[in-house]
């Protein structure tokens, strides 16, 4: 197969999970998850292509891996196979009005790209920067971060639909993008080989509409700064949040945020804040935004307001929330999978029983649920 490379293949009796073989943690940020039956590197667009459709041809379960960064996996592993997207190509083509369209292949590193559209003099990727994981997964959940949301900078994504083998182009607003969502989540309909962005090139940032980003920046609100600036401004928050890989920091050994922030429907939120209030004090300020039909509250508040602290371990402390973002769970080196979903529920049981709120986790999981 031209441009792949068969990592490894496992046995395993039909209905058995496989066995033997280095596990997917070895793929994953958190660095869970069991073997798979076997593992293609797909380096091309052909080869990607191929090993989806011959999975597809003979029946197989396939998964699909990016960057590894939203994904947890079963301590069984993966009964099926698994195809890793490794393609590579960006290319920037001037469509006028000082709009600059960026096409970045599915295996490109995302903040790879974020990085060099900002050395090309160009702004809107900036607020994204140093979110772990590939730019084909970035569509799939409309990655978002500090005031910026993948779609409001999509154009559109090239897509192998696995139900005809053909690849089509996709307008950004047929992919129902929503928060942390699209009709691509917890789909195995397609798979993105390309996404395109439109960028300005000013090599200013997008408004900076981030209230601690706006701090930081010493800006105010809906201002916009030299996109390099935002950048590493951005940067070192998340640093400081321990989201940023960093391989002897057990703190980013993570899905970065665990649970999404729970958007309350408008008829339920007085409800919901007046029993928030009632648990941490009426002179409390409870941090909510305007969303889509109601309010969006914030998860990592509600979870250190539920009890749950920066670092508070799970079991045997091999698995915790991270010291420097209660958002966060992380594997502190000795992990098993088991082990950060009975940290996941944890949280979520205590911040539904204290608040009647129930956080909805933001990653994949894997033959495995919360």
């Amino acid at each position: 197969m031209s441009g792949a490379e068969e990592v490894r293949e496992n046995t395993a009796l039909p209905g058995e999970r496989p066995g033997g073989g280095s596990p997917l943690a070895e793929f994953t940020t958190l660095r869970l998850g069991g073997p798979a039956t076997g593992l293609v590197v797909a380096t091309s667009d052909d080869a990607l292509i191929d090993a989806v459709r011959a999975a597809d041809g003979n029946g197989h379960r396939l998964l699909v891996l990016g960057g590894g960064s939203n994904l947890v996996v079963a301590d069984e592993g993966f009964d099926g196979h698994a195809v890793r997207i490794a393609t590579k190509g960006r290319e920037y083509d001037n469509v006028g009005d000082g709009i600059v369209q960026l096409t970045a292949e599915a295996g490109e590193d995302w903040d790879d790209v974020v990085a060099d559209s900002v050395e090309q003099g160009l702004g809107g990727l900036e607020c994204l920067s140093g979110i772990p994981g590939l730019a084909g997964a970035t569509p799939v959940q409309n990655v978002g971060a500090y005031g910026v949301e993948v779609s409001e900078l999509l154009v559109s994504v090239d897509l192998l639909d696995r139900a005809t083998g053909r690849v089509r182009t996709v307008r950004a607003a047929d992919l129902g993008l929503t928060y942390r969502n699209s009709v691509l989540k917890h789909s195995e309909a397609a798979v993105v080989l390309r996404a395109r962005f439109q960028l300005h090139d000013s090599g200013l940032s997008a408004p900076i509409r981030y209230a601690e980003l706006a701090r930081t920046l010493e800006v105010e609100p809906g201002e916009r700064v030299d996109a390099a600036k935002a950048r590493q401004a951005v940067l070192e928050l998340r640093r400081g949040k321990g989201m940023v890989l960093d391989p002897a920091d057990h703190d980013t050994w993570s899905a970065g945020s665990f649970f999404t922030n729970p958007i309350i429907a408008e008829a339920e939120l007085p409800d919901v804040i007046a029993r928030i209030a009632a648990q941490v004090g009426a002179d409390q300020r409870i941090p909510q935004y305007p969303a889509a039909g109601g309010g969006k509250l914030s998860a990592a508040w509600l979870i250190e307001r539920a009890g749950f602290a920066k670092g508070h371990p799970g079991p045997g402390g091999r698995v915790a929330l991270s010291s420097k973002h209660t958002l966060a769970l992380t594997n502190r080196g000795r992990a098993t999978t088991a082990d950060l979903l009975g940290l996941a529920r944890e949280v979520r049981d205590g911040v539904r029983s204290a608040f009647g709120v129930t956080l909805v986790p933001e990653p994949v999981m894997v033959d495995c649920e919360v």
